[in-house]
């Protein structure tokens, strides 16, 4: 009786929900790496523009929304097996399927639109994108490189920020470097997110790193994709005249927060998994974002 008797929640309520759902205070993982880019690539080109800013920004947090909220609705029941997962606001009751699936395509939509808005390339482009970051929770149904496609899936943004100021495929050096290094900083977080849901992960038949190779193994895996984020990023601050010695100063600054991440998750101690994951990686994206974003206007 109590369950025929519950009302379904409100417009508002579920809104609220699927805000903490999606993480949007999250794009900060993203957000600057596109910003910096579309700086460089204004730079470049000679000049500043509001307007496409402003657009760049819209479809940062119209891909991101899209993406999240698809992930929270392609993993339903696997959260709801989980007990780490199971409180989340979908397999809860607390948002509906059919709202979040509205909001995916909303957003799907708001962000194509946005594309077009910026060039006919991007817009020509916003498809395959959607389908990068739409595809992103089924990987996980397949391949132990899952975490490396997350990593594309953020590792884009800068690549179609620099498209939306150019609107050509030209001088991409810089934004290659740049977003190869999102890459392996995306997927090296991610395996040290993962190792928290390895045993469930293994029993349930998904794929991920920490669930087949173990925790140690892949918290040592975390560490070489960093790794080689770093040397990108060092290759980007040596090889571009768009950077300067305001990115060298935050480039310093992430790599200490990426040695301190690795310093305090341990095999036999995720404790601080949210710490490493949540708060040093959004450290790390505000820094080297707001360098490169600060160089580019010096």
């Amino acid at each position: 009786m109590d369950g025929m008797n519950r009302r379904p929640p409100g417009l508002l309520a579920q809104f609220r929900e699927t805000a903490e759902m999606i993480k949007i205070s999250h794009t900060a993982f993203a957000l600057p790496f596109a910003l910096a880019a579309a700086a460089l690539a204004l730079r470049a080109e000679g000049g500043w523009s509001w307007s496409t800013a402003g657009l760049i920004v819209v479809c940062a947090v119209a891909a991101r929304t899209a993406a999240m909220a698809q992930n929270r609705l392609a993993d339903h029941g696997v959260d709801a097996a989980n007990p780490r997962t199971a409180s989340r606001a979908l397999p809860a009751g607390r948002v509906s399927r059919s709202f979040v699936l509205a909001l995916v395509a909303g957003s799907s939509l708001v962000f194509v639109l946005g594309a077009a808005a910026l060039n006919p390339l991007c817009g020509w482009l916003s498809p395959l994108v959607l389908a990068l970051l739409l595809g992103y929770p089924f990987t996980k149904r397949f391949t132990l490189l899952c975490h490396f496609w997350l990593g594309a899936a953020l590792g884009v943004s800068p690549i179609g920020a620099w498209l939306a100021v150019r609107g050509a495929f030209v001088e991409m050096t810089t934004p290659l470097l740049l977003a190869a290094a999102v890459l392996f900083w995306t997927a090296g977080f991610d395996l040290i997110y993962a190792c928290q849901d390895a045993e469930h992960d293994r029993k349930s038949g998904l794929h991920s790193i920490p669930a087949r190779l173990g925790i140690g193994n892949a918290l040592r895996l975390s560490g070489l994709a960093h790794l080689v984020s770093v040397l990108l990023l060092a290759a980007l601050f040596f090889s571009s005249a768009l950077v300067g010695w305001l990115f060298g100063v935050g480039f310093g600054l992430a790599v200490l927060l990426l040695v301190y991440e690795h310093a305090i998750v341990r095999p036999d101690d995720l404790s601080r998994v949210d710490l490493a994951f949540f708060t040093l990686n959004g450290l790390v994206s505000l820094v080297l974002g707001a360098t490169i974003i600060a160089d580019a206007f010096l």
